[in-house]
């Protein structure tokens, strides 16, 4: 491959290597119309040898003379052919393989100015610095929602005995208040308390006015 860059030239560039893609192709047309021709003249040699195989055999020798030289002619013209091919598929193939790494190579650069510095190890030290900041973040909400004063820490059996204390003043007022209530109650109920109360002294009296009869006499 570099021979033939530098047959074609010293400059090893894309466009050097177009050139000498078109340089072959014209030559490959050119030996092939000069092949068409060839085998022509080898038909032609090949009829004037029937032709005078029997009347004119001095002829007839001579055209097969010819006719050897130009098949000689034509196997060198292929055996040309075939290295221009080579050549030219080569270039060819060369040249898409450089212009695919330069692609590539384009690509490559424009991944890069688009990561930038974000590599994988970045990447992750990033991350694990916002699921610390997101931590933080998370106890200083905790830390202002708290009330103020340490409630978490006083004993449940104090504050147990403290409700206790409170229900039991509740529970005395509650009986204090209920003691100073009048009773208020029907007039019906009210007579009915109060008749026996009278019978009761009726009774005494009588009893008082029977001893004193007694005493006297009577």
């Amino acid at each position: 491959m570099s021979g033939i860059m530098s047959y074609f030239g010293r400059r090893d560039t894309k466009q050097s290597a177009r050139e000498a893609i078109i340089k072959l192709r014209q030559q490959l047309v050119m030996l092939e119309k000069k092949e068409h021709l060839l085998e022509k003249e080898v038909d032609q040699e090949l009829k004037t040898a029937k032709a005078n195989a029997v009347s004119n055999k001095a002829l007839a020798t001579t055209a097969l003379k010819r006719k050897r030289a130009k098949e000689t002619q034509l196997e060198q013209l292929r055996g040309q052919q075939m290295q221009l091919q080579t050549q030219t598929d080569v270039l060819e193939s060369t040249l898409i393989n450089i212009e695919t790494v330069a692609a590539m190579k384009k690509s490559s650069e424009a991944m890069q100015g688009l990561i930038g510095g974000a590599s994988a190890s970045n990447v992750d030290a990033t991350m694990a610095q916002i699921a610390e900041q997101q931590e933080a973040a998370k106890e200083i909400s905790d830390m202002i929602s708290k009330p103020l004063g340490d409630v978490d820490g006083l004993d449940d059996e104090d504050i147990l005995v403290e409700l206790g204390m409170l229900e039991d003043e509740v529970l005395s007022e509650r009986l204090a208040g209920a003691e100073h209530v009048p009773m208020v109650m029907p007039d019906g109920v009210a007579h009915r308390r109060e008749a026996p109360a009278v019978s009761m002294t009726e009774d005494e009296d009588e009893i008082a006015i029977r001893q004193m009869q007694a005493e006297m006499g009577m």
